[in-house]
């Protein structure tokens, strides 16, 4: 497919082949990270963003989280769970109903869900032509933060041809986090946020599973922020604090959602686990949430969503992987892995951003590590 726009492509190849600048330098809890410390030490996995940049108001775009090089044939065993409903994450109903996941996870802002379903059903077929004359119909799972603060969210800049390319440019390894592809218009605990990802591996006597975990972080008051324990955000309580200028006659939103955020939490993992364990897991990625400060606001968006690469479901019948783990040391390091990996990943957002201004004028600021560095030590 055609892009509208040249650049779209050139900025999705960039994201997706660039390796990240910063990743959390705070460990959290006792398993070690993976090689990459993201979604991608997963293996199978595959990550790409667009990124929509444009003038001095668009700041939004788009994430592709592939959990194989044929998610339509090889269906992997998933669940979704959400903390708080007050977000989209399409395709949920069907995910839960199945037991699996059939198509690419997507993230982006609230205004261009649609626009990134009608992508998702495009590329799709462009790779299986019987999809809908002699093959069944997919349902997009889309996932959607509200980027409004920063970002001209009715102008809906994330179009489907950007989602075609996006795919098409997923590959495994490095990607970049922070303030890039859906996560470039976002902020969490009122500091530049957006992408944010880590994994944690177990040992071989607990099965030596990897756990990864991506999140789309825009969420979160700052008096709320905790690392590692540490109450960092009383510390940056008159700091740092969000930009609205005045001669724009915009104001901070104090109501709904666009004053309380959400945040989108996907985990994989290649322990084979089945639809029951995995939405287990999808509601201990609320634990690290928690950890990092949370509480998941009237008006926040709190949806999760995990699959396993190893348990699938070919389309052509049957179940495939190794045995469902079931024994309840290895349950439960798994777990753990979910709640640290969780957090982890949403101060990979934090530490991974960079200062960005959009619509108005509107500025967040980045969490600077070398300032949170001494109250940690402390």
């Amino acid at each position: 497919m055609k892009l509208r726009r040249p650049f779209a492509l050139a900025l999705v190849l960039a994201c997706s082949a660039v390796p990240a600048a910063a990743r959390t330098p705070v460990p959290i809890g006792s398993f070690a990270a993976g090689p990459l410390d993201g979604i991608t030490d997963v293996a199978g996995i595959r990550v790409a963003h667009v990124t929509k940049v444009e003038g001095t108001s668009v700041r939004t775009g788009a994430t592709a989280i592939v959990p194989n090089d044929d998610i339509w044939n090889q269906r992997v065993a998933a669940a979704t769970f959400d903390l708080n409903g007050n977000g989209e994450l399409s395709g949920a109903h069907w995910v839960d109903q199945s037991g699996f996941l059939e198509v690419p996870i997507v993230l982006t802002d609230t205004l261009d869900v649609g626009r990134a379903a009608d992508g998702v059903v495009s590329w799709l077929i462009s790779k299986h032509p019987q999809i809908g004359v002699r093959e069944d119909v997919p349902l997009p799972v889309v996932a959607e933060c509200d980027d409004q603060g920063i970002n001209d969210i009715a102008g809906r800049h994330v179009h489907p041809e950007d989602i075609v390319a996006m795919l098409d440019a997923a590959k495994p390894g490095d990607f970049p986090r922070g303030n890039v592809g859906a996560g470039t218009g976002m902020r969490a605990f009122g500091f530049a946020a957006g992408i944010g990802s880590a994994s944690r591996l177990l040992p071989k006597n607990l099965g030596g599973y990897t756990v990864g975990v991506l999140v789309n972080a825009n969420t979160g008051s700052r008096g709320e922020l905790r690392i590692d324990g540490v109450p960092v955000g009383r510390a940056f309580a008159h700091e740092l604090l969000p930009v609205y200028p005045r001669s724009a006659g915009y104001t901070a939103p104090t109501r709904g959602r666009a004053a309380d955020g959400s945040i989108i939490i996907v985990v994989a993992t290649d322990a084979p686990l089945d639809h029951n364990r995995l939405h287990d897991i999808a509601k201990r990625a609320g634990m690290g949430l928690a950890r990092a400060g949370a509480t998941s606001h009237v008006s926040s968006g709190d949806l999760f969503i995990a699959f396993s690469t190893t348990h699938r479901y070919p389309r052509a019948g049957g179940i495939s992987g190794p045995g469902v783990e079931s024994d309840d040391d290895r349950v439960d390091a798994l777990f753990a892995a979910t709640v640290d990996a969780t957090e982890a990943a949403i101060d990979d957002a934090l530490f991974s951003a960079h200062t960005v201004s959009g619509r108005n004028g509107v500025t967040y600021y980045n969490l600077p590590y070398d300032r949170v560095r001494p109250l940690l030590a402390r």
